[in-house]
């Protein structure tokens, strides 16, 4: 890959990740508060909306152009030697490394916002402190194993790019369906980020999370039905909105993917 084109990738990937972040966060402060164990009104309800911001703010940037980066300059790689009939697999390989690389800076920067999102009185800084205080570095990484499968399930809808408007509706509806199927990991997500410190929710467990919230909720609880309407519409103007905002800064030639969810 051209030094050139890893720019445009890197910043492309970066402005959409802000710009979609930015935008929709209210949507996803509901979708935390709704996932999260005290339920909604206790997690804040509709007051403090935006809690967390700064966390967002700050890492949307490096994570999305982290993504992007690793994403380009692997599916290069893995492009020269692969036959044409490949192809899916070589951008399926690309996106789960790209998640993988990005999820080293998007997991501390979830940690803390979810962490805000259901405690809006608390500022960003304070809970930062208070994991770091109480949990060490490993506290801003609890729930990667989560948060990376997660995320490789619905990176693996990558495709080639059309034109920008094309971008934006298959975008919207490739998003809406990724999060209608993987909102149960997403449930288990929150679930770790939240859970008190010593749990065993808290040990990053997917399955024992999964497990906990079956026993306890049922089927509505991993598919939360009350959320499932924002993560849908937060989803799909989401994917929308970033892959026709990085067609535009990358053009033609590149291919397209959201690294925020």
């Amino acid at each position: 890959m051209e030094p050139r084109e890893s720019w445009a990738a890197l910043a492309a990937g970066g402005i959409a990740g802000v710009f979609v972040d930015l935008i929709l966060f209210p949507l996803d402060t509901v979708k935390t508060r709704l996932q999260s164990p005290q339920g909604f009104r206790k997690a804040g309800g509709f007051r403090g909306i935006y809690a967390g911001v700064p966390s967002t703010a700050i890492g949307s940037f490096p994570n999305a152009a982290a993504f992007f980066i690793t994403y380009e300059n692997v599916k290069s790689v893995l492009h020269h030697d692969s036959a044409s009939y490949l192809t899916p697999v070589t951008h399926m390989v690309a996106a789960s490394l790209g998640e993988v690389v990005a999820c080293l800076i998007r997991v501390p920067s979830e940690v803390v916002k979810q962490r805000a999102q259901v405690s809006p009185s608390a500022g960003t800084f304070r809970i930062l402190s208070h994991t770091l205080y109480h949990e060490g570095i490993q506290g801003l990484y609890r729930g990667y194993k989560s948060t990376v499968l997660r995320e490789d399930l619905w990176s693996w809808k990558q495709g080639h790019v059309v034109d920008s408007w094309q971008s934006a509706v298959c975008g919207a509806f490739a998003g809406g369906f990724a999060a209608a199927v993987t909102t149960p990991l997403d449930v288990a997500k929150t679930r770790i980020m939240l859970a008190k410190a010593g749990s065993t929710t808290a040990s990053g467990n997917v399955l024992a999370a999964l497990g906990g919230i079956w026993r306890t909720q049922g089927l509505s609880g991993l598919q939360a039905r009350p959320l499932a309407v924002p993560c849908w519409t937060r989803s799909a103007p989401q994917e929308g909105l970033s892959m026709c905002s990085s067609s535009r800064q990358v053009g033609r030639g590149a291919d397209l993917h959201t690294a925020v969810h």
